[in-house]
């Protein structure tokens, strides 16, 4: 077992390969080991490799509505401002008001945090 920090596409492909093997690794046994550790190694380079950005408010507020399925008319009803509705759905508006942020964490229970970014 030779286990050193993933660094390049390569070294990456080679563990991944390697995990595949050792997916029926029995509890407790040095390939257990093995398993875990390159689990936590891959997790680590695929994180710094591969960043995700985090999602705007808009992307947010579009991903509840999908989730709910809810419509412009219902963002309006929680805004109460239909044209601010349809502002925010345009990507005309760079960020929400803090009212705005408080209702729609309030109402679609979505994260605070993410509702302060940017909406576009």
């Amino acid at each position: 077992m030779d286990i050193r920090p993933i660094k390049t596409p390569d070294e990456h492909k080679t563990a991944l390969a390697r995990i595949d093997e050792l997916m029926d690794a029995t509890e407790g046994t040095p390939e257990m080991g093995e398993l875990e550790v390159l689990a936590i190694l891959v997790e680590r380079y695929e994180r710094e490799a591969f960043p995700i950005d985090p999602p705007t408010a808009l992307d947010a507020i579009q991903f509840r509505m999908e989730q709910a399925g809810y419509r412009q008319a219902d963002l309006a009803r929680v805004l109460g401002s239909r044209s601010r509705a349809s502002e925010i759905m345009h990507g005309t508006v760079k960020r929400l008001s803090l009212t705005q942020i408080r209702r729609l964490h309030d109402a679609w229970e979505i994260p605070a945090d993410v509702l302060i970014r940017d909406v576009a």
